[in-house]
């Protein structure tokens, strides 16, 4: 039995990682718990553990005092019953009797093994606690255990950790049994107990992961100024020989990488967040506003943008500013249009803004109120014009430049505020309105090849002061 309890110390301290110190005291405020259920009280109670925990003694103290002044039994005791343990014993003197555990009843030894399960488990949660607490932002290897409601429980050996779809890869599938490396987002003490949540959507997952394949960043020789992130981002692998960033692309189920070099001047910065798109100057139109112009060449344009707009805006988010990109024919035809209109203004006296916009400057991206992002998006889908806009169907535009529905009647209804839209009268304009027959009289229609009476073929001109 004795040799029982050792072991039993020994196992929690190798596989819970609980203290001695604290497994001691955990059986003794048990055996504490056992005796005052038996006795009323623990105020006398005394736990004692044998050398290298071979067995544990338990006492009660006792004050002598004279039969006639003997009130409670449990902390007292007479003179008389104190010399059969102690033939020296005097009255006032305190003795310590052994008490046999196997004297506790049921209840009292139920009410220790509860208390000692609840102490040993409230302990365990806490170091537990403290050890993955103290681990989180790092990287941690589980396996796939089971799946509920979309979130996936992994066992990470100790503990199971909780990995929620929000943080997942849409591009990721697993089974059972699967390996996953994840980052340990968040601990916490909840209600149901120790949450480790995991995550490989975040950024910081990102960083990890070239932390550990890259020494340079790891050491900090080269800084990470910041990360974003796209379930679909395109850009370049770089590295030696490409391999850091491909063993950290595998580690994303094949999400590419684009090694971007920070910047000071936000000029530069733009220049290298619009890479692989070679960018010849960026102008700051407001810098209280963070707008800028890219400008590249012809050739460049798309590259620049991007599919549906994507590198331009994630270059946005990357810089914080709001950028558009024009070649550098729009730029000197959106120069020269800005001088043109500078002068007439001043020839006929009109006050700036007041102005509508000339019918030759009909590129999205100059209609006032144009967010930059909806027409680098539009642009990427071949729409720059507002021509380009009114020839498609609005659902197709918004599948095409991956806008929403919403910002493309957002498009619409600044072009309506900022321009007229006319549309010329063409021979179908006319269907539905009669004329008579050149040689019968008989009421026909400009729709009518021939006419229904005479069968003489019908042909319709139009002028300024006629209709057929």
């Amino acid at each position: 039995m004795a040799s029982d309890m050792a072991e039993a110390i020994r196992q929690l301290i190798s596989e819970k990682g609980i203290s001695e110190e604290l497994i001691v005291n955990t059986l003794q405020d048990a055996l504490v718990a056992a005796y005052k259920k038996k006795f009323g009280t623990s105020e006398n109670v005394v736990v004692r553990f044998r050398e290298n925990y071979e067995g544990v003694d338990i006492y009660a103290k006792k004050v002598i005092v004279d039969e006639d002044d003997l009130e409670d039994e449990v902390l007292q005791m007479t003179l008389e019953e104190a010399r059969e343990y102690a033939d020296d014993a005097e009255i006032g003197d305190i003795l310590e009797l052994p008490i046999d555990p196997q004297e506790f009843d049921l209840q009292s030894v139920m009410v220790a093994k509860q208390t000692t399960r609840q102490n040993f488990r409230d302990i365990s949660r806490d170091t537990l606690y403290a050890e993955y607490k103290s681990k989180q932002g790092e990287l941690i290897i589980g396996y796939y255990q089971r799946e509920r409601n979309n979130v996936i429980y992994v066992d990470l050996g100790k503990v199971e950790g909780i990995f929620p779809k929000k943080y997942q890869s849409p591009r990721e599938v697993y089974h059972v049994g699967d390996r996953i490396k994840a980052l340990i987002y968040e601990v916490d003490k909840g209600k149901n107990g120790l949450q480790i949540i995991l995550s490989r959507s975040h950024a910081e997952f990102v960083t990890k992961l070239l932390e550990l394949e890259i020494p340079e960043i790891y050491d900090k020789t080269i800084e990470i100024f910041k990360i974003v992130r796209e379930p679909d981002p395109v850009g370049a692998c770089v590295g030696p020989k490409g391999m850091r960033s491909q063993l950290i692309s595998q580690e994303l189920e094949g999400e590419k990488i684009d090694f971007i070099k920070y910047d000071i001047d936000p000029r530069q910065f733009i220049k290298n967040a619009l890479s692989p798109a070679e960018v010849k100057s960026v102008h700051i139109l407001e810098e209280s506003k963070h707008t800028a112009l890219a400008i590249v060449a012809e050739k460049e344009l798309s590259i620049a943008i991007g599919k549906m707009g994507q590198n331009v805006k994630l270059a946005n988010r990357l810089c914080d500013w709001n950028i558009d990109v024009k070649t550098e024919e729009q730029y000197l035809q959106d120069s020269r249009n800005i001088e043109l209109k500078r002068v007439a203004d001043s020839l006929f006296g009109v006050a700036a803004g007041e102005d509508e916009i000339e019918e030759e400057t009909l590129r999205l991206g100059d209609l006032p109120g144009m967010e930059p992002a909806w027409a680098n998006a539009l642009a990427g889908a071949g729409i720059v014009m507002v021509e380009d806009f009114l020839e498609r169907d609005e659902a197709d535009i918004a599948k095409a430049s991956g806008l929403s529905t919403e910002e493309v009647e957002q498009v619409r209804l600044i072009m309506e505020e900022n321009i007229e839209i006319v549309q010329e009268e063409d021979e179908a304009d006319a269907v539905g309105e009669e004329y008579n027959c050149p040689d019968c009289g008989t009421l026909v229609t400009p729709d009518m090849k021939t006419c229904p009476s005479c069968g003489v073929e019908l042909s319709f001109e139009y002028d300024d002061d006629q209709d057929a």
